[in-house]
């Protein structure tokens, strides 16, 4: 029998299917003043709210997740999307929410702000993105999960989209994450075991726009919430385990509507060669350490470009950016962005990829050229 922290499951499901008589409970999510993790919190309703401008706004304790100090500590919850909750179920929901100080401004970890303005601007293009997010099982000790305790397993090789005992780890978290997803509403794509053992991958996409952002943050809080059913840890480390193997990435693929025509691969290219001119700015926008986190992962090994220089190649798994085979072939599609970190924000790489490509911005280095 199933277990939920040491309890068994059917004891939890018991109270799970109490009728609530009405009463309705909205799980507030947000991403907390480390800009890589989230918080929650859930406040009852009597009424069935149909959209996200009907929900209320709400505060919480900032002091105590690095957003405000002690002495003025309300931040404000702005709800600003809103999903079907596959852990309550029935007419329960969890709303990600915006973060805002007391005097309505955005909290720092607040990117979604900035990335709605973006949007909006490029909105006429139809942005598409879809966001690769790898992550690492660890056991509660933090060793990854199904290695050996006092070792390391075998070479890389044998566990990349495996099958079999010895060669995969943790398949239930992933199984459980998918359909948590897909019953939220998620635009889960796809997933797969990744090339470390422990190390799995989930694809979100292809969304148009800032729903890219909301729906890879609520997959994570998903993902964080059915890895505590089964006491699993999750790492979105860009290389938690040092030495001889593969890092963890978020890659990032692009299109606009003209890139998705034929013809369209001549102006992949040259949003690529926009982006050649903006490296070190996307490389400070592509991890919450300004890129002292990817500096790690980004070696020129184990399938990355170096963090130094820009690359590009067709088919290419060692280059900045790579063009699929296929649109190459096609002549049209989209494009892949190689360099965000596993514990990227997604709406500031969705936002950088639409300032450079679409709105046309430049580095003040670059205009004194």
């Amino acid at each position: 029998m199933a277990t939920y922290h040491g309890l068994n499951q059917a004891v939890l499901d018991k109270y799970l299917e109490l009728d609530t008589r009405g009463m309705i409970q909205l799980n507030y999510i947000w991403i907390d003043g480390s800009g890589e993790t989230m918080r929650s919190k859930t406040r009852t309703i009597d009424w069935d709210p149909q959209t996200i401008e009907q929900l209320p706004i709400w505060n919480f304790d900032g002091s105590s997740t690095g957003q405000a100090t002690g002495n003025n500590s309300d931040v404000y919850l702005h709800p600003v999307a809103m999903y079907p909750d596959p852990f309550r179920r029935g007419k329960n929901k969890l709303v990600l929410c915006e973060t805002y100080t007391y005097d309505h401004k955005p909290t720092i970890s607040n990117k979604r702000k900035s990335c709605k303005m973006a949007m909006d601007k490029a909105k006429s293009f139809y942005p598409w993105f879809g966001l690769e997010q790898e992550y690492t099982l660890l056991d509660k000790d933090k060793h990854p999960l199904g290695w050996p305790k006092h070792g390391y397993p075998g070479p890389q090789g044998p566990y990349y989209c495996a099958i079999g005992t010895g060669r995969v780890f943790g398949r239930e978290v992933m199984e459980a994450h998918y359909r948590a997803c897909l019953y939220a509403g998620i635009k889960i794509a796809g997933e797969n075991a990744e090339v470390m053992p422990a190390q799995w991958e989930f694809q979100v996409g292809p969304c148009e726009g800032i729903d890219m952002g909301d729906h890879l943050w609520v997959a994570r809080y998903l993902l964080e919430r059915v890895a505590e059913d089964f006491g699993i840890r999750i790492s979105l480390d860009p290389k938690p385990i040092p030495g001889d193997w593969n890092g963890a990435g978020c890659h990032a693929n692009f299109s606009t509507a003209e890139m998705r025509e034929e013809g369209g691969i001549k102006l992949i290219y040259q949003a690529i060669e926009k982006l050649s001119k903006r490296h070190a700015y996307h490389i400070r926008m592509y991890d919450p350490k300004q890129g002292r986190d990817n500096e790690r992962r980004l070696t020129g090994r184990h399938e990355t470009s170096t963090i130094h220089e820009f690359s590009h190649g067709v088919a290419h798994r060692g280059c900045s950016i790579r063009v699929p085979r296929q649109c190459a072939e096609d002549g049209y599609g989209y494009m892949e962005d190689r360099r965000p970190s596993s514990n990227c924000d997604p709406y500031s790489v969705t936002e950088a990829l639409v300032r450079t490509i679409i709105l046309d911005e430049v580095d003040e280095e670059e205009t004194k050229e």
